[in-house]
């Protein structure tokens, strides 16, 4: 994209790689559920992910097909229910539409907002402090369009042994999380055995939607909401935050960390 560009009080006329961002809606059944403005990349992961972490399905089997459309100014995701999950949906359907970032939109009552979310407490899932440098370094690296744009969030599914093995990136922190859970699911993975790690701040929303995945370690490079520090500790979930080069902050169920050698300071 063309740019007038200011450096060291020189102007200089160049050109600046971007994001693109467009309205992404998710249809069901010939239906509009919802509109995000989203990176119009990986839609079926987003699909999937969506579906899963709003409970319209409770597994990627669920869905049938996707099919990506183009709509005027945008793409509408048409998704394919199993019978009775459209049934289901029919019963409860809704209407929303969320800006970039905004992860509750259309949220009709506090208690929708405060879902209970599900227990991960009995994954024995353990991690090493070099695991979480190995993982926020490994999203780093792997942001293929964030490295060019410098300007979308990154979520990546970490597994021990095996390293990063996804990474979704969108202009909103959390259709990036949807469609790395769209990922996982497809891919066959099981989020109880890893973890996930992602660029932006910890709002409750990103909390759920872990836990909803199955995930029972959250890492983050930004700090936590207190709110979603308590649903952490309600779901029995790790949550690991400011995570940046060696460093850490761990604020619930750090026996999911080895910490063994560390000294402790008083």
């Amino acid at each position: 994209m063309p740019a007038i560009i200011v450096r060291q009080g020189l102007v200089s006329e160049g050109e600046r790689a971007i994001p693109e961002e467009v309205p992404v809606a998710f249809s069901y059944s010939g239906s509009t559920h919802a509109v995000m403005m989203a990176t119009p990349d990986d839609l079926e992961d987003f699909a999937v992910g969506f579906s899963l972490t709003e409970g319209i399905v409770r597994s990627a089997v669920e869905i049938e097909a996707v099919d990506v459309v183009e709509a005027g100014n945008g793409l509408d995701l048409q998704i394919v229910l199993r019978q009775a999950n459209a049934e289901a949906l029919s019963a409860r359907r809704r209407q929303m539409a969320g800006p970039v970032g905004c992860g509750m939109c259309g949220i009709e009552s506090i208690d929708q907002a405060m879902r209970v979310v599900p227990s991960v407490s009995a994954a024995d899932l353990v991690l090493s402090l070099e695991d979480v440098t190995t993982a926020t370094s490994a999203l780093q690296d792997q942001q293929r369009l964030n490295r060019r744009t410098r300007a979308v969030h990154g979520a990546g599914f970490y597994l021990p042994g095996q390293g990063m093995v996804a990474v979704r990136e969108d202009v909103g922190r959390h259709n990036a999380l949807d469609k790395l859970i769209g990922a996982i699911a497809l891919g066959g993975w099981q989020a109880s055995a890893g973890a996930i790690v992602v660029t932006s701040r910890l709002s409750v929303e990103m909390v759920q939607k872990a836990a909803i995945a199955g995930s029972p370690v959250l890492i983050a490079i930004s700090a936590p909401t207190t709110l979603a520090v308590r649903t952490a500790s309600e779901a029995g979930m790790t949550l690991v935050a400011i995570a940046r080069d060696e460093d850490c902050e761990v604020f619930t169920r750090p026996d999911r960390l080895n910490l063994k050698g560390i000294s402790d300071v008083a």
